[in-house]
């Protein structure tokens, strides 16, 4: 037993995922399907985490307190253009062979390349500095281990889950898939507590509503804390490990598995945004309390519905906080090695990208303030992510027969020019004191 453990070790760069040769072949039968799509299911769920994360949070119970269910909306358009972005970087992944920042790194000049490295590092940094303080602040809610402390176990814990990548992407996974689980049981019985008017909210799903301008920057946050640049960048890295030595046919089989991989953990990330925003209408809404903070709805929940509810709050919290920081970290690795071919020890670029939000702590600053200037940065970076790739996947030189067609080409610039002018108007608001 303990020579095939430390064989199955040493075969990890071999065969990272611990698979065996993936085989495209058709097999009949749907056992045989089901069998071949599980192999496949994976690098989408390890994204979708980064669309419940605390930020998510924070927007979805803000816009649920002051606006009832008129906001649900925003969430299925802000996830249908999700799924199209982490489409079109699994697709640039599977038909060049590289991630994003290494084609950018093979397209752009030097220059424009250590322009994008620079932004696409502030990304990551500002990413993870929001995750980093909503898993310290879901220990504290829960356990009320103070935050410093609370920061040093969440800096532990996500290095240990980084760690666990070098016995194959598969684990990360694995654990990535059992903390969404977590926060989808979690977000179930705040459902099952709050007994909301399902009908209403069914109706505000499908049809637009904007009850007043407020309602205008608080869908604007939706989006922006939605739509994530770092993960753009890293799904185009994910799906490498199943993408070894495919001729063209293989990887367009690859590409539809992968798509279906992205429906489902896309399409869970979506119930749970929903869920947040409908159990926010349901229970502060109604009892007419406009939540503004995190800590606002622990406290808020515990009298209205009972500690089982605040207790379920408070896990899916940590739960986001902390898979969600593991997450802005493995992007901050495929970041720093893309684009200008640094060659940096994985645990120093783990440490750099962690650095920022466990100094916020250390020094004591407003965790909130840090998260309104985290945002305003992923404004600013999130066209320096998409931009590149719509450039890229619409040249049939480096994407082959996966070159987007014309109306894909059509489509992602009406997304690209939504999302950009809605994080405009974020950066308006929050420089004129708006926000």
């Amino acid at each position: 037993m303990l020579e095939e453990m430390v064989a199955q070790t040493v075969n990890t760069k071999a065969d990272p995922l611990h698979l065996g040769k993936v085989n495209f072949q058709y097999k009949p039968g749907f056992l045989a399907k089901i069998s071949q799509l599980v192999k496949f299911i994976g690098p989408a769920f390890i994204v979708s985490v980064a669309y419940v994360d605390p930020g998510n949070f924070a927007t979805n119970i803000s816009g649920g307190s002051k606006f009832n269910y008129n906001l649900v909306w925003v969430i299925l358009w802000s996830n249908l253009m999700a799924i199209f972005l982490q489409n079109l970087s699994a697709k640039l992944g599977i038909a060049t062979g590289k991630n994003l920042p290494q084609m950018c790194g093979k397209v752009f000049s030097r220059k424009t390349n250590w322009f994008f490295w620079v932004i696409a590092e502030l990304a990551a940094m500002a990413t993870n500095l929001a995750e980093f303080l909503g898993g310290t602040l879901g220990l504290y809610l829960l356990f009320g281990i103070p935050m410093t402390y609370a920061g040093l176990i969440i800096a532990v814990l996500t290095f240990f889950i980084v760690y666990m990548g070098r016995y194959g992407q598969r684990v990360i996974e694995v654990i990535i898939s059992v903390f969404v689980a977590v926060i989808c049981l979690a977000y179930t019985v705040e459902l099952f507590l709050a007994k909301p008017d399902w009908a209403e909210a069914g109706l505000h799903i499908l049809i637009p509503s904007m009850p007043n301008g407020e309602a205008v920057l608080i869908a604007a946050g939706m989006l922006g804390a939605t739509v994530m640049p770092h993960v753009i960048y890293l799904h185009s890295q994910l799906v490498q490990c199943r993408n070894k030595n495919l001729n063209n046919e293989e990887k367009k089989k690859h590409l539809r598995l992968e798509r279906i991989d992205i429906t489902i953990a896309m399409n869970i990330a979506f119930i749970i945004n929903v869920a947040m925003v409908i159990v926010s209408a349901s229970v502060f809404f109604r009892n007419g309390m406009v939540v503004e903070t995190i800590e606002q709805a622990h406290h808020s929940l515990s009298p209205l519905l009972g500690a089982v509810s605040s207790g379920a709050f408070g896990i899916a919290l940590l739960a986001s906080g902390l898979s969600s920081s593991a997450v802005g970290t493995m992007a901050g690795q495929t970041i720093m090695q893309g684009f200008v071919g640094l060659k940096i020890s994985d645990n120093i670029t783990r440490l750099v990208t962690m650095a920022p939000g466990m100094l916020i702590i250390i020094l004591g600053i407003n965790p909130m303030q840090a998260l309104v200037l985290s945002q305003v940065t992923l404004s600013f970076v999130l066209p320096f992510a998409i931009i590149p790739m719509l450039l890229i996947t619409r040249r049939k030189d480096l994407m082959g027969s996966l070159v987007n067609k014309p109306v894909t080409n059509v489509f992602g610039w009406i997304i690209t020019s939504i999302i950009v002018s809605l994080n405009l108007v974020l950066l308006f608001l929050t420089f004129s004191g708006n926000v």
